[in-house]
């Protein structure tokens, strides 16, 4: 289980735009062919029309801790709503404890499951169930899982033993698509230097940071200050100075193309049973960029870059994809980064902006292969370069999105700056007099501004019940440069 950040604020969580505006999902009940399941007490409201794509959007704050249960291969058991709640779960044993609350009341109530008459069993829940739960005790990535015991009831509901699954068997051959914001107020931070400043702002003229800052909304801002000190062995010690923020708009890409029947898809489930796998699924993250950094001194570094991260951010949205509470794992880690020769002294700054889309495609000939796009415009503030050298700056951000706790995507976004200068100085003293010396220098310099996009999709990214990737497969490098200016010493 990670270990949680404690928070730097906490506003409530509205499941909504690492990420960010709300949006409400469509209720799949209003169809006319929803078909009712009693489950203790509270309806269970049937997927819709299966020619019909599902909607994804945020999950409604009175849907952060919904369930959806299906059973696979039977009549009446695709995946539904369902009062049913993961009362705890323990991540070792692989058990869990289901219950469902009776409308007014507080206590919980025989769990009950569809059948293939579209009735409940009374009083348990039932081997084959699958379950997709938003975070819960124990399960704070979300909980994706399927019955393959059902050991008592207990005090608190249903205790069951529960195997690890994947998301075709919930959405089988539906489709979904969608973009999701995430709620900038729903980001656990944790500042790893001490000058680190934590912004955002919401719907409703909600804002938190620090007396005076602007982000647009939906966004989310971390401002940092810092001495950058002499890397170890680096040719000569040096003073200099990096600051800055990074301001980002991150949303959630999610898709899903069922329909895919062919033995060239098929793939194994991890408790051995075969899913016939999507014809199509994707996975990325994306958003808007801004950034606006200096840095200042002779940077003490050396030809290997030494990394800084100043801030971590970790969001767990949960997309409404239809009935189903399908739960994003979202990390973002702010960090500095510097190579030089420990030589040259800058004094520079720019402003960058722009977007960014990183993530993983799946279709059935190709397989699963990367996307990787970035498009960003800057403009130095100010910018001078003395003595010969060279150094390199980035301000960037390492994301990964993963899916109940699987991370399948990683993406690097690194902005960067790189100085560089050459030519030659003299001092000429008239021997014998105390004259100062005529120093005298020539030579060039040039400041190039660029960005590097990279990263990698992960064997997890099988939990769409696609073939399991068996290594990781780079992103490929996304690198562009630009000369912001130039000129002679």
């Amino acid at each position: 289980m990670r270990k949680r950040p404690s928070r730097a604020f906490v506003p409530a969580l509205a499941a909504s735009a690492l990420l960010l505006a709300a949006g409400c999902s469509a209720d799949p009940g209003q169809s006319s062919a929803a078909a009712r399941t009693p489950d203790a007490g509270a309806s269970a409201t049937a997927t819709a029309n299966s020619d019909q794509p599902l909607a994804v959007a945020a999950a409604p704050a009175a849907a952060a801790t919904s369930t959806a249960v299906a059973r696979p291969g039977t009549a009446g058991g695709k995946a539904r709503k369902t009062s049913l709640k993961v009362k705890s779960y323990d991540s070792h044993t692989r058990r869990a404890v289901i219950s469902t609350v009776s409308k007014g009341t507080s206590s919980p109530s025989p769990t009950g499951s569809p059948t293939p008459a579209g009735t409940a069993t009374p009083g348990r829940t039932a081997v084959g169930d699958v379950i997709a739960s938003a975070p819960a005790p124990g399960a704070p990535d979300g909980l994706l899982a399927k019955v393959t015991k059902v050991i008592g009831e207990t005090a608190d509901g249903t205790e069951v033993q529960t195997a690890p699954t994947t998301l075709d068997t919930l959405l089988g051959d539906d489709d979904a698509k969608g973009t999701v914001p995430v709620d900038p107020a729903s980001f656990d931070v944790e500042r790893l230097l001490p000058d680190v400043k934590v912004s955002w702002a919401k719907t409703g003229d909600i804002h938190s940071g620090p007396e005076g800052t602007k982000v647009p909304l939906g966004s989310l801002r971390v401002d940092v200050a810092t001495k950058v000190a002499t890397a170890e062995g680096a040719p000569a010690s040096a003073d200099a100075s990096v600051s800055g923020f990074v301001q980002v708009k991150p949303e959630v890409d999610f898709s899903y193309g069922g329909g895919a029947s062919t033995a060239s898809t098929a793939s194994t489930a991890s408790n051995g049973s075969t899913a016939s796998g999507p014809g199509a699924a994707y996975l990325g993250v994306s958003g808007d960029w801004t950034s606006q950094w200096a840095l200042k001194g002779r940077a003490g570094a050396t030809a290997k870059p030494v990394r800084l991260p100043f801030a971590k951010l970790h969001a767990d949205p949960v997309l409404q994809v239809g009935p189903i509470p399908v739960v994003v794992n979202l990390d973002l880690t702010c960090y500095f980064e510097i190579s030089g020769d420990g030589r040259v002294t800058v004094d520079v700054e720019q402003d960058l902006k722009g977007d960014f889309k990183a993530g993983g495609t799946f279709g059935t000939a190709a397989g699963w292969t990367p996307v990787n796009e970035s498009h960003m415009d800057s403009s130095p503030v100010r910018t001078s370069v003395t003595t010969a050298g060279s150094v390199k700056a980035a301000l960037g951000a390492q994301a990964t999105v993963g899916l109940y706790g699987a991370v399948g995507v990683t993406a690097d976004l690194a902005p960067y700056l790189r100085g560089e200068a050459a030519g030659t100085v003299t001092a000429t003293t008239p021997v014998g007099s105390g004259t100062k010396s005529d120093v005298a220098a020539s030579g060039s310099w040039a400041l190039y501004g660029g960005l590097d996009l990279s990263g990698t999709l992960q064997i997890q990214l099988a939990i769409f019940g696609t073939p399991v990737i068996q290594h990781a497969i780079p992103l490929g490098t996304l690198h562009r440069e630009w000369k912001l200016a130039d000129g002679k010493m």
